[in-house]
């Protein structure tokens, strides 16, 4: 049965360790908690190997997730000083859960601070895309997938919430794809 690839990407006004971001990182454990124990999630992209960085995901290997990657748009710094990127790579068994998620809970509470912890930039920070039931996707694959949503629009291949397609490619209206129920 085919599963939702998410992936999110986001750039914080300051680096990482900077204190304006004491409240994100304190934050950031927890949603990650609350998505683990919500409906519909299967798994998130963890790093397996342990390296000398307390901050950044720049040269880490996720396993079967692949080693770590940014999009191209992403012009900012790859050390622990200078990691400005927020981002994640999750599975879900469909759209409805991911959504229900993102949009409720803590996460809904994250999202509404938003502006405090990151810089507005012209891209996209979603991007959703189908899975076969044994697929794991990559981080390099969900960049290309974000990259693609970012410059072409919605479409079978990457999409997002307000323009989503079902397993076999065909455009969904939001208003006809099915409800949440797990809230």
């Amino acid at each position: 049965m085919p599963r939702i690839a998410m992936t999110t990407f986001a750039v914080l006004k300051q680096p990482y360790p900077h204190l304006s971001n004491d409240d994100f990182n304190a934050l950031e454990p927890l949603v990650f908690g609350a998505s683990e124990t919500s409906p519909g999630f299967i798994a998130r992209a963890t790093a397996i190997d342990v390296v000398d960085t307390k901050w950044t995901n720049f040269g880490r290997d996720y396993g079967a997730w692949g080693f770590f990657d940014a999009p191209a748009f992403y012009t900012g710094g790859r050390t622990d000083d200078t990691d400005t990127r927020a981002s994640t790579l999750s599975l879900w068994t469909d759209l409805a859960s991911v959504k229900a998620y993102a949009y409720g809970g803590l996460h809904r509470q994250a999202l509404r601070d938003r502006r405090r912890w990151f810089a507005q930039i012209p891209h996209k920070l979603y991007a959703a895309w189908w899975v076969g039931d044994t697929e794991i996707p990559t981080w390099t694959e969900a960049c290309r997938r974000l990259e693609h949503l970012d410059t072409h629009g919605p479409s079978a291949h990457a999409f997002d919430f307000r323009q989503p397609f079902d397993p076999e490619g065909r455009p969904v209206s939001p208003s006809s794809a099915p409800e949440v129920t797990h809230v």
